[in-house]
C-alpha cells in the first residue's frame, strides 16, 4: 500500500507555508528530502504527500542510486528502505553520517521486527516506520525528524557559542593579567627611575647656580639644555607613575563624593600663573549650587590638571581658556574650552592612546609625553564618566567630562 495522499488526522491544523519567498514568488522548501525505496509506488506516493506540503523531494530506486544521491546532494532527511534488491538500506547510514552528521535518517520496511528496529537505531537511524503507512504517518515522521535536526543544529551552534565565549573569557583573563603585569612593571620602573632623575636634576640646578664652582657662558648654555631634557624625562616618569597608579585600584582609593567647585577652583588657580606668563586668559564659570561627583580627590586633580594644563599649554598668546561647570539632563558636566591649535578630526579618535600625540602638537615644539589623556581616560572609566571632544585645527578644542548623576 502506498501512502495516502488525502488523509489527515481529525482536528489536525492546516499546514501553511513559511513567510519566506524565493525569487519568482516560489516559497522556500520546508526541507530537503531523499526517498530511497525499490518500490515505484512508495516513491511516487511519498512525493505526492510531501511536495504539496512544501518539501523538496528527490527519489532513488536502488542502493547504488541512493548512495550517489547522498554523495552529490544535501538533504535534511532521508527515508530509507531497509531491504532492497541490491543491498541493505542500513548500509547507507554511514554514507549519510559522513556527508552530514546532522542529516536525519528514517527507516522504511515491510518486515518490521524488534531486532531490525534495534539494529537500525544502533546504526544511527532516528525513526522507524513500516509499510503500509498513511500520509499522516509519513508527514508526522518527517516533521519529527526535521525538528530533531533543527534541535541538533541549534545544540551544535550553542556548543560553538559556549566554546567561543569560553575562549574569549580566557583571552580576556590573559589580557587583564598582562595589563596588571604591565602596570606593575611600569610602576616599579618609574619608581626606580624617579629618584636618580630627581637627584641628577638637583645637581644640574646646583651647578647652574654656581654652587659647584664658576660656570662659563658656554657651559651654562649646555647645562641649561641638559636641565630641560631632565625635566622632560622627569615629566615622563611622573606620567608613567600616574598612569600605573590609575590602573591600580586599592581599598585606599575608594570612590567618595567630591565637591567639584572646590576641586576645580584649586586646579584653575594652579595654572593661573602659567596662563598669565603665556599671555592666555584663564577663566572659570562654576555653578553656584553645590555639585558633587563620585571620584577620588587626587584623581580629579590629575584629570582636570591634564585638561586645563593642556589647554593653557597649546593656546598661543592672546588666546583664551574657559572652565565651565554645569548640570544638565545627562548629569554633571565640566567643559574645558580653549582657542588653541586644535586637533584634526582624523586624530580625535586616537586621543587617550598611550604615548599618542596629535601631529600638530608634535610639530609645535611644545613638549609632551602623550600619556596625559590616557591617565584621564583611566580615571573616567573607573568613575563611570565619559569624555567628549570637539576640535578644529586652528580654532581650538572643547574637552567635556560628563559625570553620571549622583543619587
Amino acid at each position: 500500500m502506498t501512502p495516502s495522499t488525502g488523509s489527515r488526522r481529525p482536528g489536525a491544523p492546516r499546514r501553511v507555508h513559511g513567510p519566506g519567498v524565493l525569487p519568482g514568488g516560489q516559497a522556500p522548501p520546508k526541507g530537503r528530502l531523499l526517498v530511497i525505496d525499490d518500490e515505484q509506488g512508495i516513491r511516487d506516493g511519498c512525493r505526492r504527500v510531501l511536495e504539496p506540503e512544501g518539501y523538496r523531494v528527490e527519489t532513488a530506486g536502488t542502493i547504488t542510486a541512493g548512495r550517489a544521491a547522498i554523495e552529490s546532494g544535501e538533504f535534511d532527511l532521508v527515508l530509507l528502505d531497509v531491504m532492497m534488491p541490491d543491498g541493505k538500506g542500513i548500509d547507507l547510514l554511514e554514507n549519510i553520517r559522513q556527508r552530514d552528521p546532522e542529516t536525519v535518517a528514517a527507516i522504511i520496511t515491510g518486515y518490521a521486527t524488534v531486532e531490525l528496529a534495534v539494529e537500525a537505531l544502533k546504526e544511527g537511524a532516528y525513526d522507524f516506520i513500516s509499510k503500509p503507512f498513511s500520509g499522516d504517518v509519513l508527514l508526522l515522521t518527517v516533521e519529527r525528524g526535521l525538528e530533531k535536526r533543527r534541535l541538533s543544529q541549534e545544540s551544535h551552534r550553542l556548543r560553538e557559542v559556549e566554546a567561543h565565549t569560553a575562549e574569549l573569557a580566557r583571552a580576556q583573563d590573559d589580557m587583564e593579567r598582562l595589563d596588571r603585569f604591565k602596570s606593575a612593571f611600569m610602576l616599579t620602573v618609574a619608581h626606580e627611575l624617579r629618584a636618580p632623575v630627581v637627584a641628577a636634576q638637583s645637581l644640574l640646578r646646583a651647578m647652574l647656580r654656581g654652587l659647584a664652582g664658576d660656570v662659563n657662558e658656554k657651559q651654562g648654555e649646555i647645562l641649561a639644555r641638559v636641565e630641560v631634557r631632565h625635566q622632560e624625562l622627569l615629566d615622563l616618569v611622573n606620567d608613567l607613575l600616574a598612569l600605573a597608579e590609575s590602573k591600580t585600584v586599592g581599598p585606599e582609593r575608594a570612590l567618595a563624593p567630591i565637591a567639584l567647585q572646590a576641586a576645580l577652583t584649586k586646579i584653575v588657580e594652579r595654572f593661573r600663573a602659567q596662563a598669565e606668563a603665556g599671555g592666555v586668559e584663564l577663566t572659570a564659570e562654576l555653578a553656584t549650587d553645590p555639585l558633587s561627583v563620585m571620584a577620588t580627590e587626587d584623581g580629579l586633580g590629575m584629570v582636570f590638571g591634564n585638561l586645563v594644563g593642556n589647554a593653557v599649554k597649546y593656546t598661543p598668546s592672546g588666546g583664551r581658556v574657559a572652565v565651565r561647570l554645569s548640570r544638565d539632563k545627562q548629569g554633571v558636566a565640566v567643559a574645558v574650552r580653549d582657542s588653541g591649535i586644535g586637533i584634526g578630526s582624523d586624530e580625535i579618535a586616537r586621543l587617550g592612546e598611550e604615548f599618542f600625540r596629535a601631529s600638530n602638537a608634535k610639530s609645535s615644539g611644545i613638549g609632551g609625553t602623550g600619556l596625559g589623556l590616557a591617565i584621564v581616560r583611566q580615571h573616567l572609566d573607573r568613575w563611570g564618566a565619559r569624555l567628549e571632544v570637539e576640535s578644529e585645527i586652528g580654532h581650538g578644542s572643547t574637552f567635556r567630562v560628563v559625570f553620571p548623576s549622583t543619587p
